[in-house]
């Protein structure tokens, strides 16, 4: 590098001789090349992950960066969905049940879903800004409960039991349903459609995630989480910035939500109950607390597990197609992440994305 090089371009060529450069680019284009060549089990199963991955940065900004520990992810995951549901609908008859809906733009109402998802956290923010630990955990876990009364009763909102129709997303005049667009000769529905837009999605909040995480709010939730007593006496607003971090936190799930309800193309109240809940805590327990990469490496565990082993039923050992008795992939899923969990616990207390340092290694 010559001496009149300007420090800008010396980080460039710096970079890009670094072989993580090279391996980021290569995985984006992967990524972006995959709706040409994989069918639609896989496809739903990326986009089943990503959906996931979203909600559990959120929840890996509260638990992984401040300690808290909210055990109702679930209750916003479900505002998200059922708020597009309901904003982005038509209203009619649907399984005995007349539907609600206010017929918004879709993409107005993905946007007002997942605002909605913040302003019930900001409605319970108060609560989590003065609690903490298991007293987080025992107070939202209460949200579970209220939110699965909620969707069972109210039918005129959630459709009850069996659940509404999704109304599918459209942005600058497409329309991300089943409907054929062949672009370079492959027939893209749905799934293909919502691959980029999962993809973006994923792609901005892990970028906003991680600045919040490496500028000046991400060290004062470590400060936080370190010693809350240290953090006040510093001049960190306590209660304020767990409020905050509950919100966000709050809207990361309900973004998720509303992306799983395009996928799903139905939404279902069971669903979102305290097993989701569980899944997410386990998500970045596996993939390692406070990163972002952590977030997503878990997720996608946890999210892609059970579909594999159901795909894979029948030429796996002790694992019957679900319907047919024995042990379901479901059940098989939950056993071997929940034993993932354990091992991650005592052999690598960082999570996968961080893995145990050598005694003699400096820190």
């Amino acid at each position: 590098m010559s001496e009149t090089a300007t420090p800008f371009a010396y980080t460039v060529t710096a970079r890009l001789r670094r072989p993580r450069t090279w391996a980021w680019a290569a995985g984006s284009v992967l990524l972006l090349a995959l709706p040409f060549y994989l069918d639609r089990f896989w496809l739903q199963a990326g986009l089943f992950a990503m959906a996931a991955a979203i909600g559990a940065i959120g929840l890996n900004l509260l638990t992984g960066a401040t300690g808290q520990l909210p055990m109702g992810h679930a209750f916003f995951l479900a505002v998200g969905a059922y708020g597009y549901c309901v904003l982005a609908g038509e209203g009619g008859t649907e399984n005995g049940h007349t539907l609600s809906g206010l017929g918004l733009p879709s993409w107005l109402a993905a946007v007002l879903a997942v605002l909605l998802a913040g302003a019930a956290g900001g409605l319970f923010s108060p609560i989590a800004g003065r609690l903490r630990g298991a007293y987080l955990g025992i107070a939202t876990l209460a949200l579970i409960f209220i939110g699965q009364h909620v969707l069972f009763n109210a039918s005129s909102l959630t459709g009850g039991y069996n659940g509404r129709t999704v109304p599918p997303l459209s942005l600058f005049g497409l329309t991300f349903d089943d409907t054929e667009v062949l672009v370079a000769a492959v027939p893209f529905q749905s799934s293909e459609k919502l691959w980029y837009v999962a993809l973006l999605a994923l792609l901005l909040s892990g970028l906003f995630a991680r600045g919040v995480l490496r500028g000046r709010p991400g060290r004062a939730l470590n400060a936080l989480r370190d010693h809350r007593v240290a953090a006040g006496v510093m001049g960190v607003p306590v209660a304020r910035y767990r409020a905050g971090v509950f919100v966000l936190s709050s809207m990361y799930a309900g973004l998720a939500g509303v992306l799983l309800a395009l996928v799903f193309q139905r939404t279902v109240p069971e669903y979102f109950g305290m097993v989701l809940s569980l899944e997410y805590l386990a998500m970045i327990v596996i993939g390692g607390l406070g990163t972002v990469a952590g977030a997503v490496v878990g997720a996608a565990f946890v999210s892609l597990l059970p579909q594999l082993l159901t795909h894979y039923s029948e030429s796996l050992p002790l694992v019957a197609a679900p319907g047919t008795g024995g042990l379901t992939p479901g059940e098989a899923s939950r056993y071997l992440y929940g034993a993932a969990v354990v091992a991650v616990v005592l052999f690598l207390p960082g999570g996968l994305t961080r893995p145990m340092k050598n005694p003699g290694e400096k820190k």
